[in-house]
């Protein structure tokens, strides 16, 4: 596989132990995600948001788009990233 266009999944951690989970089908290096930001915003404060860092881990690649596209969800309820109190994805929709 072409390390240059690996398809990944991608888990983010930010420094309030929240997570985010996507996907990137380019696997460029400086892409940290699409979580809705005013969403993470509001658990900082001004002062934490001056010095915030985040680490990026892949935690899934492959080549093939539709097996991306499918571990993708099954990963964000694996992690349950989608529970607010966990982490920032939105979908698929947590429900209790």
């Amino acid at each position: 596989m072409d390390d240059r266009t690996r398809k990944v999944i991608y888990k983010i951690t930010y420094p309030n132990g929240k997570i985010y989970i996507g996907k990137d089908l380019t696997d460029s290096i400086n892409y940290f995600g699409s979580a809705e930001s005013q969403h993470i915003a509001k658990d900082f404060t001004e002062a934490e948001r001056n010095d915030f860092t985040i680490r990026k881990e892949i935690i899934f690649s492959s080549d093939d788009t539709k097996e991306i596209n499918k571990t993708e969800s099954k990963l964000i309820l694996e992690h349950r990233s989608n529970n607010p109190e966990i982490g920032y994805n939105q979908w698929p929709k947590f429900s209790v």
